[in-house]
């Protein structure tokens, strides 16, 4: 019972952020999904920084885990937004907008998780 509590406040905090930061680019003048975009790629760093120092330090308990992976990144990165978004470029003919989101979504997330993971090696590690 208390892993699941810790996933739903970590889950809450995560997707109140996400919200406010998807409020920044709700201008009309952005076609591309920035606010998506960018809450997946600091999800991504934060899932690498996290598990980074986790892998190198071993000292973080199975409960802030739980908040910060499964609970604040699950609800604050936001892949079926980020699947519906792709859905309403394709939808609307916008191909070109389309592999843009789906290719840089991909390629940059992996980059981020990459980046945060080598940050917390590199910081955290016993040389």
């Amino acid at each position: 019972m208390k892993q699941l509590l810790l996933v739903f406040v970590g889950g809450g905090f995560g997707s109140v952020l996400r919200y406010l930061i998807g409020k920044q680019f709700t201008s009309n003048s952005f076609q591309f999904s920035w606010g998506t975009f960018s809450a997946n790629l600091i999800g991504s760093f934060i899932i690498g920084l996290v598990l980074g120092y986790v892998l190198v330090k071993h000292k973080i308990s199975n409960e802030l885990l739980l908040f910060l992976v499964a609970g604040f990144c699950g609800g604050f990165t936001t892949f079926s937004t980020f699947a519906n978004e792709s859905l309403s470029y394709l939808r609307s003919g916008q191909t070109k907008l389309f592999f843009t989101y789906v290719v840089s979504s991909l390629v940059f997330g992996l980059l981020c998780v990459w980046l945060g993971y080598s940050i917390s090696a590199k910081l955290f590690s016993i040389t």
